[in-house]
């Protein structure tokens, strides 16, 4: 069994996730196909991450890729999180997870609606559900795109209300709208446009998949063969990883993990005592990078590729993620995490280092600070889960 050492995953992290100086991607398609997918829960995070990834890009080239050339599509994936996808890879994504979420989901709605006493019983509110779920549809068809408010006023029953934890000091009685709309979505039948307001806005226009897309979402691989092409391209970009970063970052079982991995036919190799697995003929060390200093957002996805981190995130971790498992804005240098990053009121990127890195390294991450305070031009961004040296750097 080969081993890999800890500094071989930084110089490969350096290299194949666009990070290492003369290492960067082309533009933002590259940037995602290379991340395997870019998180987009925050919608900061996606414009970040390829901003720390191809230099020069800006707001306007990935808002181009996203919603003019759609080159990349924003869609419900891994561990029923969204993600942006190069929109070639979308059916792998939707087959090898979202199809088996929006099951689920389903499942759990019609719960909810049973609760709430929408209909008598759990089939009729299948019946309900499937029916709202069609005249959405129409309307949206329609329309051609919709936002949530739009489709609310086509098809009243969407502002049905749940009644949610009952009883509970947290008690709530949200509309159903939202979630029919991730219904639908997961299903691969309607896909998230443009924002509503500026690029750091979370409420977005719906359109129909099959209207935004040549052919949808609908000709897609078996979910077998989809999670092997999935485990495929995490393996590239992340590998070597363990079986349990790999179900841990894909949300599969664990039955299906193994399936996937005994299908890629992945190599073992040992990481300091553990096994961990890399593609066929990828046991070879990457070719050394440059010494290089990155800003990643919060949720960038290099730092949420791997469920075990300690190998490139220290002892940091208390300082860098909030209580739910959520990492904030990091710094790095030659593939560990040396410090975080946030922006006071009067925008400027500040931060800390939680390590001495010595004189170069410092002066690379004042260099790279400056050039997003130059980036950002003013627009300060909050993320959606805060960590504790965020919001010290913030607040501060």
């Amino acid at each position: 069994m080969a081993r890999i050492s800890v500094d071989e995953r930084r110089a490969r992290l350096g290299r194949r996730h666009r990070l290492g100086a003369g290492c960067h991607a082309a533009d933002p398609v590259e940037a995602a196909a290379s991340m395997v997918a870019l998180h987009a829960t925050d919608p900061a995070t996606v414009h970040l991450s390829v901003a720390a990834r191809v230099p020069g890009s800006d707001v306007a080239a990935t808002e181009r890729a996203l919603y003019d050339d759609r080159s990349l599509i924003r869609m419900l994936g891994m561990r029923r999180t969204v993600f942006v996808v190069p929109t070639p890879f979308a059916p792998v994504v939707q087959a090898a997870c979202t199809d088996d979420i929006a099951v689920k989901q389903r499942k759990l709605l019609v719960k909810h609606l049973n609760e709430a006493g929408v209909a008598e019983g759990a089939e009729a509110c299948g019946r309900w559900l499937a029916a709202v779920e069609e005249s959405t549809a129409t309307a949206l068809a329609l329309r051609g795109s919709a936002t949530a408010q739009e489709l609310s006023a086509d098809e009243p029953r969407l502002r049905t209300r749940l009644s949610m934890a009952a009883g509970k000091t947290y008690a709530a009685q949200p509309y159903v709208t939202s979630r029919v709309l991730f219904q639908l979505s997961a299903e691969g039948r309607i896909v998230r446009g443009r924002p509503l307001g500026t690029w750091l806005s979370g409420q977005h226009q719906w359109s129909p998949s099959a209207d935004w897309l040549p052919g949808g979402l609908g000709d897609r691989p078996a979910a077998e063969e989809a999670r092997v092409m999935l485990a495929r391209a995490w393996l590239s970009s992340f590998g070597p990883g363990t079986a349990a970063d790999l179900q841990w970052w894909a949300g599969w079982t664990g039955g299906q993990t193994k399936k996937a991995l005994a299908a890629v036919e992945a190599v073992e190799v040992d990481l300091d005592g553990q096994v961990g697995y890399v593609l066929p003929g990828d046991e070879a060390p990457e070719v050394p990078v440059e010494p290089w200093v990155a800003f990643l957002p919060g949720l960038d996805p290099t730092p949420m590729g791997w469920k075990e981190r300690d190998w490139f995130l220290g002892p940091h971790k208390s300082k860098l993620f909030d209580n739910t498992g959520n990492i904030g804005p990091t710094i790095w240098a030659d593939g560990r995490i040396i410090g975080g990053w946030g922006q006071p009121e009067s925008g400027e990127v500040r931060y800390k280092l939680l390590e001495d890195v010595g004189h170069d390294t410092t002066a690379l991450v004042e260099s790279e600070a400056a050039r997003w305070t130059a980036w950002l031009a003013g627009v300060r961004i909050t993320p959606r889960f805060r960590s504790p040296l965020e919001k010290q750097l913030s607040n501060g």
